[in-house]
């Protein structure tokens, strides 16, 4: 495992954070095997949400029956929007009752790292950072913002410092060699080329990217979501240069792929989401993979060479 410094929280994470939104679909045995890997192959980082069905009360127990302690940092989420209604739901009031039963969930007075899950963009960013500090009452240790676009994060950035409120110590966008065509879902935001990368690298905000083997794009998985996120020309050019790059690394074309998303010009740590311990095994052999700067900028299309 390779670990990258997390300041806000003052220690390492591993650079690969296992996410458990496929838990939902999983026996309690079929997630608890892939938690006992992750560990035992030195992950530290476990990311997980109030949506993600029961995930959060997988590993709560998980931790409990594991006795783990402080030894793993949980990231979780909170302020999802009402998938029956679409009512957003960043406000003080749900962002409380999100944590509180997070809290209850995990199993923990304190959650390590909290991500707002969406953002409201018809709210002020000064009104949401107020609540969130309302919402929070020192039962978060480090709060950050998932799907927030890089204009939002700079106002919300702006609004801390004037303020002296607590503002986002990270960013976890959607983020993989394949650029997203269009959210998967509704309110989701992604990294793209150009003025969203030039953001990242000139405030080295740490990401804590989602999707980041594009929902099995690289692993050969083209059904219609995925392809419709996903898919194109452009894409379909990155996965066959992905195949070329394998071949030459005696490597797999998602570990070509989690390897550029590692080698971004800002601190990333990409959440990855293993539906067995031979998945998992293929993205921490990933981190064994080193591209040159021209197979990086080649893989992107940004070379013709």
């Amino acid at each position: 495992m390779r670990f990258r410094r997390f300041e806000p929280l003052g220690r390492d994470l591993s650079v690969l954070v296992l996410g458990t939104a496929l838990f939902e679909k999983a026996t309690y045995d079929e997630s608890t095997a892939l938690l006992d890997a992750w560990v035992e192959r030195g992950g530290n980082a476990i990311d997980t949400g109030r949506q993600y069905g029961n995930a959060e009360a997988i590993v709560g127990r998980w931790l409990r029956e594991r006795d783990l302690g402080d030894e793993v940092v949980v990231i979780t989420k909170g302020g999802h929007y009402d998938e029956v209604t679409l009512r957003p739901r960043v406000t003080a009031f749900d962002l409380a009752e999100d944590l509180a039963e997070s809290k209850r969930q995990l199993g923990r007075d304190t959650i390590d790292l909290l991500l707002v899950h969406r953002d409201d963009p018809t709210r002020s960013v000064q009104a949401i950072l107020d609540d969130v500090t309302a919402s929070i009452d020192g039962a978060v240790r480090v709060v950050g913002a998932s799907n927030w676009s890089t204009a939002r994060l700079e106002e919300a950035a702006d609004y801390a410092e004037r303020a002296h409120v607590r503002g986002f110590a990270c960013s976890s966008p959607n983020l993989s060699l394949a650029p997203a065509n269009e959210p998967p879902w509704p309110g989701c935001v992604s990294i793209h080329r150009g003025a969203d990368d030039d953001w990242y690298t000139a405030t080295q905000l740490p990401v804590f990217a989602w999707q980041a083997l594009a929902g099995g794009f690289f692993a050969g998985i083209h059904d219609d979501d995925v392809e419709r996120v996903y898919g194109g020309d452009r894409n379909h050019e990155r996965l066959a240069r992905a195949r070329q790059l394998a071949e030459r690394h005696d490597a797999t074309p998602s570990q070509v792929a989690l390897a550029w998303v590692l080698a971004r010009p800002y601190p990333v740590h990409a959440i990855v989401g293993p539906r067995s311990v031979e998945e998992l095994d293929e993205c921490t052999a990933a981190l064994q993979l080193e591209l040159s700067p021209e197979e990086l900028a080649w893989l992107d299309l940004r070379t013709t060479s």
